[in-house]
């Protein structure tokens, strides 16, 4: 009598070791997934705020060429085509600004100016945009129409 609880002793405490084991494989693994989905949560929220900061670049480009338009060019020409870096030391550093302004005339003598402006991240050689194709590159276009 004694042999069999010898051996259903060994038997339970076998038992225990793989449940053990599987437990510590499904803790380990959920683990893993809770690392993966913070990572994935960190990099969408550092391209949320990068695409805020891009945006608000674009837009600083969009009123230095209103101001060109409005202010500085008198005679109704347009400015040229201007590419230039955002001040360094501020949050918006790293973008490089591309301003543009068309001048259209329509039957009547209405004139009207569309400038636009292209934020980016990794300029090429002329500027925003880059046809280049990475996954870190960011871009921004807005436009305004003055009509005299």
């Amino acid at each position: 009598m004694s042999t069999l609880q010898h051996f259903s002793g060994t038997r339970q405490r076998g038992f225990s070791l793989v449940t053990a084991i599987f437990l510590l494989v499904v803790l380990a693994g959920l683990a893993a997934a809770m690392v993966n989905i913070s990572t994935f949560q960190q990099t969408g929220s550092a391209l949320d705020v990068q695409g805020t900061r891009v945006t608000q670049a674009a837009r600083t480009g969009l009123e230095w060429g209103l101001y060109q338009q409005l202010r500085v060019r008198t005679d109704g020409s347009c400015f040229s085509d201007t590419a230039f870096a955002l001040p360094a030391g501020s949050s918006l550093s790293t973008f490089t600004v591309s301003v543009q302004c068309r001048l259209t005339t329509s039957p009547g003598t209405l004139r009207s100016w569309q400038i636009t402006a292209t934020a980016c991240n990794q300029p090429g050689g002329s500027g925003c945009p880059n046809p280049g194709n990475n996954a870190d590159y960011l871009e921004r276009r807005v436009q305004a129409v003055l009509s005299d």
